[in-house]
């Protein structure tokens, strides 16, 4: 069952990703394929929050908004906890 949670937990940003990649939501916040496309293999829930602070949390001006700031904070976190979680685990498996 835990393999399940961390099986879903890794694939479930970067299936998300790859639908906002075809509805051009990712083309909008970024402007080419290189940052995505990096952010789908290193840091796909940043990539997102990222996305939606540019797309949705900015200014007329193209700012982002401290919401929008607060936003990408959070998925760096979760980014960073996905990935420490996991080597967390591995070490309590030896």
């Amino acid at each position: 069952m835990g393999c399940l949670v961390v099986i879903l937990s890794l694939i479930t940003p970067r299936f998300v990703m790859l639908i906002l990649w075809f509805t051009g939501y990712l083309a909008d916040a970024y402007g080419s394929w290189f940052w995505p496309t990096l952010g789908f293999f290193v840091a796909p829930t940043t990539t997102i929050a990222y996305a939606v602070a540019r797309n949705d949390l900015s200014t007329a001006t193209g700012a982002i908004t401290a919401a929008g700031t607060l936003v990408i904070v959070v998925g760096v976190l979760i980014d960073i906890g996905l990935i420490g979680g996991n080597a967390r685990r591995r070490r309590n498996w030896e």
